[in-house]
């Protein structure tokens, strides 16, 4: 496995032991990791609170294999979903065209907007920022700058709750933000750039793409979900 495919297992193990009430079980499992891997014994050992059992059998070297891994290589984008931030001042002639380019590559768009409708140029607004997350979205492109519309209320909506961006909707700065955490493309052009800036996502790291257009931005958020994910964004060598 690579670095970041080694992190995402101990989490795994860690995730779902830490759920089991059974210590019995927790401590049969790290018996088992220990005849695995030492490494791995010892870090789900720590999440858990447990000491790492020593290995009952001899641990022996095993080639490695990249057909295990899942990272290293690129993958077909057909059908993924990408979301497309707009606002009313948003440029609409660049909105239809990020949506035609996202088409053309054989992938998803989904318009995001303050609330349902149409936009100004016609086109139907698929989400909402009040009904919508980021789990939805395999990459977000942001067309402009959104700011906290009317709903964007605590009272109304839990999302709206907990932003400092006093010149973006929380919902826009929250979905932004979790796409970072997991790695995601995010793409900007114009106005959307400061978008960026003011969730806290520098415009410069790996999978986030700036341009001066839509169809440029659009195709190099196509050339990075070849790899799914930006896996090197928090300093994970794949190697």
């Amino acid at each position: 496995m690579t670095p970041p495919e080694r992190e995402h297992i101990v989490l795994a193990y860690t995730f779902e032991l830490a759920k089991c009430y059974e210590q019995v079980v927790k401590e049969r499992q790290l018996l088992a990791l220990a005849n695995i891997d030492s490494e791995l014994c010892a870090q789900v050992a720590a999440g858990l609170g447990l000491p790492a059992p020593e290995a009952t059998e001899i641990l022996v070297d095993i080639a490695e294999s990249p057909a295990l891994s899942q990272l290293g290589s690129t993958w077909p984008t057909d059908g993924r979903t990408i979301g497309i931030v707009v606002d009313p001042d948003s440029e609409m002639d660049g909105v239809e065209e990020a949506a035609a380019a996202v088409k053309a590559a054989g992938m998803v768009p989904l318009l995001v907007a303050p609330h349902g409708g149409t936009l100004t140029n016609g086109m139907t607004v698929q989400r909402s920022f009040g009904a919508t997350r980021s789990v939805e979205f395999d990459a977000v492109i942001m067309t402009g700058v959104p700011a906290p519309a009317p709903d964007a209320m605590v009272g109304r909506d839990s999302k709206a709750g907990g932003s400092s961006t006093p010149d973006l909707d929380p919902r826009v700065a929250l979905l932004l933000q979790e796409c970072f955490r997991h790695a995601k493309a995010i793409g900007a052009w114009g106005a959307g750039k400061q978008a960026l800036e003011a969730a806290g996502i520098e415009t410069d790291g790996p999978g986030i793409v700036v341009g001066d257009g839509p169809t440029e931005v659009c195709a190099e958020v196509h050339l990075a979900l070849a790899s799914h994910r930006a896996w090197e964004r928090f300093g994970t060598k794949l190697s």
